[in-house]
């Protein structure tokens, strides 16, 4: 999360990039899911989407860097509170079953103990919430071959750092449209599909 992220934010301000986000918000909005933690949040624009469409959302990141754990007015969107974590990069502040719903968008491939953080994450569910996994990296991504050979940031670069695949730098504007149009048309189709940017998980918690 916080600790593993690169200086600026302009990576997620290209068109391509927001424009994936606003997908991802309209796509949990018409689930209406309740409660909602946004994992991860970042510089916290997919909390400020996801609030935009009336959803109830709570912001969480682990930044090792920051002075003391506690609440905080996100810098980018100071009407939002974010409970920052300085310690413990896996237990969450929130009692158990706190949430219908858990949002990792672009942070499971970072975390350290990523099989102890799913399981905090599961601990917070509701039986029945819905874990939302959007941006995970995919192993063969077009995209993610191009950086590696223009040494561009990879997913893979940093100590943390995975990537998937279905089995186990910045666009700008004006090609924005064609890239989300060859993305989205990868993911329908069998075989090509492998080669889309991410994998993306939507799983319900044990009831």
């Amino acid at each position: 999360m916080g600790g593993h992220r690169r200086a600026n934010d302009v990576n997620l301000q290209h068109a391509l990039q927001l424009r994936e986000y606003e997908a991802i918000a309209d796509r949990i909005a018409a689930d209406a899911p309740g409660r909602l933690l946004d994992w991860g949040c970042g510089f916290g624009y997919m909390t400020a989407l996801m609030r935009e469409r009336g959803l109830d959302v709570r912001a969480f990141d682990f930044r090792p860097e920051v002075d003391a754990s506690g609440p905080r007015a996100l810098t980018k969107f100071p009407d939002i509170e974010v409970y920052v974590e300085r310690d413990d990069p896996v237990g969450l502040p929130y009692d158990d079953d706190a949430f219908d719903a858990v949002l990792s968008c672009g942070v499971l491939e970072h975390v350290s103990d990523p099989d102890g953080s799913l399981e905090e994450l599961k601990r917070v569910l509701r039986p029945g919430g819905t874990l939302y996994v959007y941006k995970l990296p995919n192993r063969w991504s077009y995209l993610e071959a191009i950086a590696r050979a223009g040494g561009l940031y990879y997913h893979g670069a940093w100590e943390h750092d995975r990537v998937y695949d279905v089995a186990a730098e910045q666009a700008v504007g004006r090609a924005a449209g064609s890239l989300w149009r060859l993305n989205t048309g990868l993911a329908q189709v069998p075989g090509l599909n492998g080669l889309a940017t991410n994998v993306e998980l939507i799983a319900t918690a044990p009831r």
